[in-house]
């Protein structure tokens, strides 16, 4: 039997607990995670990709199941060099649906072996964003609740290097 690998794409900028949790739950599903960092050249990120993948690194040290990478080009593309066929994106609300939606019908029509499997955020991660958290920075809120302690020490420091406006 083949191994079962699995990319969940995204731009952990930054990452949070609710990132994580879809993680932690997919090792359950599939014998191998690729956590890909995505480059999108139209996006404005705190952290740089770099920071970004040392960062999830950080947070899922010691999870044997579980690769980082990182990106810069179409997803389907990436999903074909890594042989296989599977993405894994996870669902907040409605809007999430909307949007990721269009781009699982998307990559289907680009590449029709391209499967898009949803999965639904847990109940205590179902209204959080990495632009939330940001926000909240900026205004000096606590996130302690919403982010792993590594990543909350890294987006201080940002905040205080004036780079959240």
């Amino acid at each position: 039997m083949s191994e079962k690998i699995a990319v969940y794409p995204g731009s952990f900028d930054p990452i949070t607990k609710g990132h994580l949790d879809m993680i932690e739950r997919a090792t359950k599903i599939f014998d191998k995670v690729i956590v890909c960092v995505m480059v999108n050249s139209s996006k404005d990120y705190l952290f740089t990709c770099e920071e970004r993948v040392q960062l999830i690194n950080d947070c899922i040290g010691g999870v044997g199941n579980v690769e980082v990478d990182s990106y810069d080009g179409l997803l389907i593309d990436y999903v074909r060099s890594r042989n296989t066929n599977i993405i894994v994106k996870g669902l907040r609300a409605f809007l999430d649906f909307e949007y990721e939606f269009q781009m699982a019908l998307t990559n289907k029509h680009l590449d029709n072996d391209i499967e898009t499997l949803f999965m639904i955020s847990s109940n205590k991660h179902s209204y959080l964003s990495s632009t939330l958290v940001k926000e909240l920075v900026k205004f000096q809120g606590d996130v302690s609740d919403f982010l792993p302690p590594k990543v909350e020490i890294a987006l201080q420091k940002k905040y205080e290097e004036g780079c959240i406006k």
